[in-house]
């Protein structure tokens, strides 16, 4: 297999797995990811989504933010408080990944509508023009819609409004 450009992740994560003196057995069990990919990654032979990285982070205990940016998922040049914004969404246990998408979607219009829009797509594009444009309260999105978010459902449903 043709090694990917995320030699530098591998080496970063054997050379941290190591001064955590951990086994590659033990860190892919606290990880919750298979010994033989976590073997893949640090080879540079794979290249893991944003929530492996997670798991790995907290298992090294180390930034998951530095993880990313040495995956290629987030550019090092970006605002620092806009990195940590979105580290800390994706980490959030409470919400589900498509939550977390819709929030990271919500959050890069406004960024935009403010003037310090990147132009990359916030995780992905939405399935519709417009969030629900449900009964009730709930905040604006930059394109006018309302952004509705109910206790009881899996997340915001996508129309096109």
């Amino acid at each position: 297999m043709a090694s990917l450009n995320v030699g530098n992740l591998g080496e970063y994560l054997r050379e941290q797995r190591r001064n955590a003196q951990l086994s590659l057995r033990q860190l892919a069990d606290a990880a919750g990811v298979s010994n033989p990919y976590l073997s893949q990654i640090e080879r540079g032979l794979r290249k893991p989504s944003a929530e492996v990285l997670q798991q790995v982070a907290k298992a090294l205990r180390i930034s998951a933010e530095t993880l990313y940016v040495r995956a290629g998922i987030l550019d090092a040049e970006r605002d620092r408080d806009e990195v940590e914004t979105r580290a800390v969404i994706l980490a959030d246990p409470s919400l589900n990944e498509r939550q977390k998408q819709v929030l990271l979607q919500i959050y890069e219009s406004f960024r935009k509508e403010n003037g310090f829009g990147t132009g990359e797509p916030a995780g992905g594009e939405a399935d519709g023009d417009g969030l629900d444009q449900g009964t009730g309260g709930g905040s604006r999105t930059a394109d006018g819609g309302d952004a509705v978010v109910h206790e009881k459902d899996t997340g915001p449903r996508q129309t096109a409004g």
